[in-house]
């Protein structure tokens, strides 16, 4: 059968098309979702055939009944690969994509974007990072999310439960244009199995935390926060970057961003990883300086950087275990020590145990589960273990959120704190981020050029910083260093080429910063002077994100297990202006562990964008400051009062203090 001819217009508006394309072969030179774990039963693999089956015309089912079958007897998932579109994936100028609505185009866009071989971590699995945050399920999905897409009207609203296109339902023009859930199961069904299952089932999907709500840039959003937090953990040990090492693990998806942003911080980076075909990609695309495979090497090197005062990043093809180990052994200080391997995922290719090989272990996940659980299991006590004597030594560790110290826990290592019931090393957010950013409103705020210029991106950039700069000007005292350090990443950015896929920045604002911004982008495009802008953030932010583990770790009046914050935030967006928003269990700290919503927003210069943004990012950050602040957080009770006093219609419940000594007294 021939390749189709159609143009990429008219393949995007056929949606799944009648006549069946050929099968395409396995690409060994793509990265790919390792193979996941055989968990259904007999039936319920009939089950899971007859779900895929629904997608197409019965006169479709014999010839895709064994290929499917075939798929889930040989990957654990059905993937669909045929229906795996002929044209290049990636985020198009806005005007490319055939749409009734720009809102909808602008949506694919993102989609496409999220889906780039350049960004997701296994393309052809439709997952963008952390190994299981995914866009899509299968193919059938993506063509017809996007045929939707390119039907709908301002009057329209497309509804997707995790990851499928339920359908287009008649709303009106203030109304988000897609509203997107990702595995939000009945809460006894929160288990790492359960995902397993109901995935595999074809009934629900890990939409991560940006994945699955089409809002991820690329390793830049990671590359950023990642500055900030290095930056900030060589200020709270009183130490300048320069000539100290950080050491790490991890480059896959988010991951992949921390050795770039070790050089932007200016310290020494060795990061650990597994896996050679992303350590290569990693190396290509210039996020590292060095491949390293040999530890005696890799000590060489990293006193050579320590004397000579290098700023330099390092990939270490291996294990991390073996480099903490090693370095103990070698007297080797470590300054900062964390890592982001993908433990909220620890079973199916997030964390690879030492002393087993990258291909012995991916067989050992999906032959012999049980056993490499043990060996995952073993090798985080050890890893722990290792991490301790550093400690002991005078390292900083922190949990970079990725359910590090909860997996290692849970495993029996040695890692609570005396009183048996908090962790004995500190996560990011509770030691950085939490007191030094969320707390005052800052946060991850992206945005992305739809013309894909790179020129409306550099001018974006510069309106950015000019707005930045003269907020600053009057900022608080409790502020200008968060002004300080995003005026001067604004400023950088251009040089350290963060742009991959789309035209997309991001720096941390708060909610004065983030409407300036985007007011002043939407002036720009009413103008002419720049296309249309797509507005965004990270759902690792003030408000979107309920997560007792990292995003609100540092809440400690004992609501931090709750998730109403999340849930009244993606609401709020909702009927205040996004274009689309988004609600997902999961996340980077795992599937049960998190509730995590998102949101995107689409400016066209127009006075009814101008309305949207402000009424909608005022609230999408306050929300979550007024929950610090009720938590007795004096620095979210700090911003929450400056709020109230610039919006007049603000009146948010304020903590009464309660003397300790009074409560000890009983």
């Amino acid at each position: 059968m021939p390749t189709t001819t159609l143009s990429f217009k008219d393949q995007i508006k056929e949606g799944i098309p009648n006549v069946l394309p050929v099968p395409k072969p396995y690409d060994p030179s793509i990265n790919h979702a390792p193979k996941r774990k055989t968990i259904l039963s007999a039936e319920e693999e009939k089950l899971a055939l007859k779900n895929a089956l629904r997608y197409f015309d019965s006169s479709h089912h014999d010839t895709l009944l064994p290929e499917f079958k075939n798929e889930l007897d040989t990957y654990g998932r059905i993937y669909m690969y045929r229906l795996r579109p002929d044209y290049k994936m990636y985020a198009r100028p806005i005007e490319d994509y055939p749409a009734k609505s720009k809102q909808a185009a602008a949506i694919m866009l993102m989609i496409q974007n999220n889906l780039d071989y350049a960004v997701a971590q296994h393309p052809h699995e439709l997952i963008t990072y952390g190994g299981n945050g995914a866009v899509f399920s299968n193919w059938a999905q993506y063509r017809l999310t996007m045929k939707y897409l390119s039907e709908m009207t301002d009057e329209q609203t497309l509804v997707m439960y995790s990851g499928h296109p339920m359908g287009l339902f008649p709303s009106h023009n203030e109304a988000p244009r897609v509203v997107v859930t990702n595995g939000m199961m009945i809460p006894n069904y929160s288990q790492p199995d359960d995902w397993e299952k109901f995935n595999a089932l074809g009934v629900t999907q890990y939409g991560q935390m940006t994945a699955g709500s089409y809002m991820y840039i690329g390793p830049q959003g990671i590359v950023h926060g990642t500055t900030i937090t290095v930056l900030n953990g060589f200020r709270k040990i009183k130490k300048e970057p320069k000539g100290h090492l950080f050491v790490t693990s991890g480059l896959g998806g988010m991951s992949g961003a921390q050795p770039k942003a070790g050089n932007i911080a200016g310290c020494i980076t060795v990061c650990a990883e597994v896996n050679p075909k992303i350590t290569q990609v990693r190396l290509d695309q210039g996020w590292i300086d060095v491949k390293i495979t040999d530890l005696d090497e890799l000590v060489t090197r990293v006193n050579k950087a320590k004397a000579e005062k290098e700023t330099i990043s390092i990939a270490y093809l291996g294990n991390i275990v073996d480099v903490w180990e090693k370095f103990d052994q070698e007297h080797i200080h470590i300054d900062l020590g964390s890592d982001q391997t993908s433990l909220h995922n620890p079973w199916a290719g997030g964390y690879y145990p030492v002393d087993l090989s990258f291909d012995n272990a991916n067989e050992m996940m999906a032959e012999n589960p049980e056993l490499f659980k043990i060996k995952v299991q073993e090798s985080l006590r050890r890893q722990a273990d290792a991490i301790n004597k550093h400690t002991e030594k005078g390292t900083y560790f922190f949990d970079y959120g990725n359910a590090f110290l909860l997996e290692a826990s849970r495993a029996g290592a040695d890692i609570m704190a005396d009183n048996g019931i908090d962790f004995r090393y500190p996560s990011y957010v509770q030691d950085i981020m939490g007191p030094m950013c969320f707390d005052y409103g800052f946060g991850p705020f992206r945005w992305v050029c739809a013309s894909g210029k790179s020129e409306d991106l550099e001018k974006t950039d510069t309106i950015a910083c000019n707005v930045l700069e003269e907020i600053k000007k009057n900022s608080p005292e409790e502020i200008q260093q968060q002004m300080a350090d995003n005026i001067q990443w604004i400023k950088g950015a251009q040089d350290n080429k963060l742009v991959v896929g789309s035209q997309a920045r991001i720096l941390y604002a708060d909610a004065e910063g983030r409407m300036k911004i985007a007011e002043a982008f939407n002036d720009a495009i009413s103008k002419g002077d720049i296309g249309t802008v797509i507005l965004g953030r990270d759902h690792h932010d003030v408000s979107g994100t309920d997560s007792p583990y990292r995003e609100t770790s540092n809440i400690y009046d004992g609501s931090r297990f709750t998730a109403d914050m999340a849930i009244h935030n993606v609401i709020g967006d909702s009927f205040r202006g996004a274009t689309w928003v988004s609600i997902h269990n999961g996340g980077g700290v795992g599937w049960g562990e998190v509730i995590n919503g998102g949101f995107g927003m689409v400016l066209d210069g127009t006075k009814e964008a101008s309305t949207r943004l402000k009424r909608m990012l005022f609230w999408d950050v306050n929300n979550g400051i007024a929950r610090r602040s009720w938590a007795r957080n004096d620095e979210a009770i700090f911003a929450i009062k400056r709020a109230m006093q610039s919006e007049p219609n603000l009146k948010v419940t304020l903590p009464n203090k309660v003397d300790d000594d009074l409560l000890n007294s009983l």
